[in-house]
């Protein structure tokens, strides 16, 4: 299947952010910032500035929503593929989907256990083999994040992954625009049940529940359609700047959706689409620039491993240099995120292959016993 360069660039930016941002909040959450000072015209641009770098740092969590447009995006685009060619084996499908998902998400545990320069403040218990075969649903309030909060979205993803011969049949049988409004529908609807009529842990809105999310994942899929049947209308508005603006112009809008129980309902899709339009519309301006687009590629290639094992660290460094100043954090917040990737590619790269390799020796293994 054919990659295209600026969706793994977008993933790469996505990646990128929400490492920076659980680095970024420990480090706010307990660093010593210099007081504001907006005696002359320096000093007050320098505030300022400060101010803007506080507030857009602080809305890095809507990456996540990218991720889930995104996958909803990779899986009806390879998925449709599939299809072209004949029936869909979704037993087959399944089997290399979970194989895809697992290993890598054991390995993150094992990494957690035995790795030095982690943050832990949870013991290993019961939860812990809850949290291997992804349930953190049960129990949510004590599972959900528990060790490494970033994954809660695992759970997630093993929904979607459940749902989705569903969502794709019922997607190819209704046609794009009335499976997307159909699907956020029902997505409000559940949202406003477990918000509004009978309020819940906050916990199943945000993941433990995926219908919560289908609109990002829907319209990922949707846009999966448009794109193999408008590929150059779509990117064009995607990649030359009118998705850019039409996100910053809309983002304020969207987060004003969080004033009260009502909105929120419709605050994830809304700023998850804001953060996707601002993040492919820079995607689409490092598409250009060759060398640091295939950089930035690989992040996204290998977002998985990344996203898995990333939090505890950048916890356990973001604690112990919360004295710094905040050019020091930046410069540091750049290494960390590089040497993470690399990490993190080299953790996945060496787990598919390890998968694949057993896979590859089982028949013999079986003929010669």
């Amino acid at each position: 299947m054919k990659r295209l360069l600026w969706l793994d660039v977008a993933k790469g930016l996505a990646i990128i952010v929400v490492v920076y941002f659980h680095f970024f909040r420990t480090y706010f959450e307990h660093g010593i910032l210099p007081p504001p000072d907006w005696n002359g015209f320096l000093a007050g641009l320098t505030t300022s500035l400060r101010y803007l770098w506080l507030e857009v740092s602080g809305l890095g969590f809507h990456a996540v929503g990218v991720f889930i447009i995104l996958s909803g995006w990779a899986l009806m685009q390879s998925t449709a593929r599939r299809a072209e060619q004949g029936s869909v084996d979704w037993r087959a499908w399944y089997r290399s989907r979970f194989l895809r998902l697992y290993p890598m998400y054991w390995v993150a545990h094992v990494v957690y256990v035995i790795s030095p320069f982690t943050a832990r403040f949870e013991k290993i218990d019961g939860r812990f083999v809850l949290s291997l075969l992804g349930l953190r649903f049960i129990d949510i309030s004590n599972t959900f994040y528990y060790l490494n909060s970033s994954w809660w979205y695992f759970t997630l993803l093993i929904q979607f992954y459940l749902l989705f011969p569903f969502l794709f049949i019922t997607a190819r049988k209704l046609g794009p625009i009335t499976y997307l409004v159909c699907a956020c529908a029902l997505g409000f609807f559940v949202r406003y049940l477990l918000l509004v009529v009978h309020p819940v842990d906050g916990m199943w809105v945000q993941g433990g529940l995926a219908l919560c999310r289908l609109p990002e994942f829907a319209l990922g899929m949707t846009l999966a359609i448009w794109d193999q049947r408008y590929p150059k209308r779509l990117e064009r508005f995607l990649l030359n700047g009118p998705a850019f603006f039409t996100g910053v112009i809309l983002y304020p809008g969207a987060l004003l959706l969080y004033a009260s129980l009502t909105t929120y309902i419709f605050v994830d899709l809304a700023t998850g689409v804001c953060c996707f339009l601002v993040l492919v519309g820079i995607a689409g301006i490092i598409s250009r620039a060759h060398f640091l687009a295939r950089v930035i590629a690989l992040a996204g290639i290998y977002s998985y491993g990344l996203y898995l094992i990333h939090q505890p660290y950048v916890i356990w460094l973001g604690l112990r240099i919360r004295e710094q100043p905040i050019w020091s954090f930046l410069l540091i917040a750049v290494v960390t995120v590089a040497i993470l990737t690399i990490w993190g590619m080299l953790l996945e790269k060496a787990t598919n292959r390890l998968v694949s390799s057993l896979l590859r020796e089982r028949p013999k293994a079986a003929l010669s016993s």
